[in-house]
């Protein structure tokens, strides 16, 4: 609507076909006549009159430093000349005697007051809820807090998102209502006077104010933003990576599609490419020829030299994992390392995880635990990180290091039984506390039980939507199963996310040509427990030249009664189907679309097909066994 008042439609055009108020359109039309008068003037700061009236109109800093083409500093500086700050009024909290919600305004006094008694922390939340940032940093968020309180400070969340936990008003001793912003946490930051600001529990979206931040002025406790920068820098994490001698796949960055043709035929096809500034894996794809990085750059928005696009190798068929760790700044302890049951090429939010690690080798765990304390300590990381690997043909990769707090921090701290945020806020408060805390003292611990980490999936709200995995990020939360078998603890994370397997019944196996060998043992598996095993035609010459007993069905377009109808009649009651990709001439997303309409359990890669078979397997094996409390698993930690 306000785009099309821009272009010149009329309130009455926008009524006509919204049937919203007319009141309220000519209030937006009010803002985009504001604004065009503001473009008019762009590549200067707006005259004083000007400005007030954009700031009381609810205009941001960045909005018109974008609008005006002029850096937010000049806008900020000359707002501040003016005497424009933000004020605040708080809203009641309903059934308590004084707790209120702080929201600003440029359209009043302030009405907020400052306590000056206790030393204040400021903590920087996760923003909007959205894929790639969700409720577990909203976790880390609420145990620093807690910890906070209990090391003597008085605690401030800014966090924009009232459906969190964060933003109950007795989390913290006071909570801001305001979006993620420089101008809007430099305020809050210039009336509360805290002595530092944490911003490595809230995911990326504070994360990417640290710098900015500090050259204002704030303290940023823990990790420096220097440290988060050479992270994200891919050229200089590189150099880090040579000089301690760690392997990365071959990559390079592009913004050209020339350029990007170069890199990936250097690297050799299949890469890997991605946006540069982008969070949640968002534009992400595995890109197998020239024609498709053509089209893949083509449809890239915003890419300039300082937003490149990051072209990696491809690593094929490789297991991927990662580690978190806390760091004191000069020494790192890792809890666990988290093995993927997804392959490489399936975003770390979404694969299924297993911690700790069952099929990753003795040494390759020894040498992640490795890679994981040396760029930590390299780094001088203070708080928590994130590690991501791949290993191909036994040799260990480092994909990316992230120096904050991760969404699988509240997973490892409840297998491992650490409190890993109230151990960061420790480590990164020590400073001001006197209190060091050296994570030397944390010892070695052998889990006798598994967790697995399984992601949940929106798919049954978009029924168009083809539901298979791929790099770019699609979970909107994730459960946790508990168990001392793995396929135990992978069934139970199945039940959690309201996709209980089945114990007995009929499977359909359908899967593209790479998959067909490696899916007898599943088939064989699912056979021996008592399940009828469907087949679609590829599929079924394989397993029933392996033994096993199958039953061949047809495709959609190869007749009728076909999967499809299946499906739909209640007659399968479990799908195992990788799909067949893009170069084939048929579609199979009907299938995995059918699945969801039909509430059927599916599984769309080989590796999640053995985690199902495995579970089945154990658990009508184990029929009868009693469950065990969350303090049980953790008293056998050894």
């Amino acid at each position: 609507m306000y785009e099309a008042l821009r272009k010149g439609a009329t309130v009455d055009e926008i009524y006509d076909l919204t049937k919203v108020k007319r009141y309220f359109i000519e209030q937006m039309k009010e803002l985009v006549d504001e604004e065009e008068a503001l473009a008019a003037h762009k590549g200067a700061v707006p005259s004083d009159e000007a400005l007030i009236q954009a700031k009381k109109d609810g205009f941001s800093d960045k909005y018109l430093s974008q609008i005006l083409d002029v850096p937010e500093d000049d806008i900020r500086n000359r707002r501040l000349a003016l005497g424009m700050e933000q004020a605040w009024e708080g809203v009641h909290v309903s059934g308590t005697e004084n707790s209120a919600y702080y929201y600003s305004t440029y359209n009043a006094s302030d009405k907020n007051p400052v306590n000056e008694d206790r030393p204040k922390i400021m903590i920087l939340g996760g923003g909007p809820n959205r894929i790639g940032q969700g409720i577990e940093f909203d976790y880390c968020c609420v145990h620093a807090a807690m910890a906070l309180k209990k090391l003597g400070f008085e605690t401030i969340i800014v966090n924009c998102n009232p459906e969190t936990v964060s933003t109950d008003y007795d989390t913290s001793d006071k909570l801001y209502f305001e979006p993620l912003t420089t101008e809007d946490v430099l305020s809050i930051y210039k009336k509360e006077k805290p002595l530092g600001v944490i911003a490595q529990f809230g995911g990326q979206t504070p994360l990417n104010l640290a710098a900015e931040l500090e050259k204002n002025g704030v303290k940023i406790l823990g990790t420096s933003p220097a440290v988060i920068d050479l992270a994200e820098d891919r050229d200089q994490f590189r150099e880090m990576m040579d000089k301690l001698g760690i392997p990365m796949p071959e990559s390079g960055m592009a913004v050209t599609v020339e350029e990007a043709k170069q890199i990936a035929s250097k690297i050799g096809y299949p890469v890997m490419v991605r946006p540069s500034y982008v969070l949640g894996g968002r534009g992400m794809e595995v890109v197998y020829d020239d024609d498709q990085m053509s089209e893949y750059m083509a449809a890239a928005v915003g890419v300039t030299p300082d937003r490149p696009i990051l072209i990696d190798r491809f690593l094929n068929h490789a297991l991927e994992c990662e580690a978190d760790a806390i760091a004191d700044g000069k020494h790192a302890y890792v809890p666990a390392v988290m093995e993927h049951i997804e392959l490489a090429g399936v975003h770390s939010g979404d694969s299924a995880c297993i911690i700790p690690s069952v099929h990753i080798s003795e040494e390759n765990v020894k040498t992640i635990k490795e890679y994981t304390r040396k760029i930590a300590e390299e780094m001088h990381v203070k708080g928590l990180m994130n590690m991501q690997y791949a290993i191909e043909n036994g040799k260990v990769y480092v994909l990316e290091a992230n120096p904050r707090a991760s969404r699988t921090v509240p997973l490892v701290s409840k297998v491992c039984n650490i409190r890993m945020v109230p151990l960061a806020t420790q480590i990164v408060t020590a400073e001001l506390t006197g209190n060091e805390f050296s994570v030397q003292s944390l010892g070695e611990r052998e889990i006798p039980y598994y967790g697995v980490k399984e992601a949940a999936f929106p798919f049954n709200m978009f029924p168009e939507v083809d539901p298979i995995l791929g790099p770019e990020m699609r979970s909107t939360g994730e459960v946790l199963g508990l168990s001392k078998s793995y396929g135990e603890a992978f069934f139970k994370a199945q039940e959690a996310i309201q996709s209980k397997l089945p114990l007995n019944g009929t499977a359909l196996i359908s899967v593209n040509g790479k998959d067909k060998e490696e899916v007898v043992d599943v088939a064989k598996s699912l056979e021996s427990d008592g399940f009828k095993i469907l087949a679609t035609s590829g599929t079924y010459d394989v397993l029933t030249a392996a033994g096993v007993h199958a039953e061949c069905v047809k495709k959609l377009y190869e007749g009728r009664p076909n999967i499809n109808d299946m499906i739909t009649n209640g007659d399968i009651d479990l799908i195992i189907n990788s799909p067949i990709g893009k170069s084939s001439v048929h579609d199979d997303s009907y299938l995995r679309k059918a699945a969801i309409k039909a509430k059927v359990p599916y599984v769309t890669t080989v590796a999640a097909a053995r985690a199902t078979a495995e579970g089945i397997h154990y658990i009508k094996a184990n029929i009868g066994s009693k469950p065990k409390s969350l303090q049980e698993y953790h008293s056998e930690i050894k």
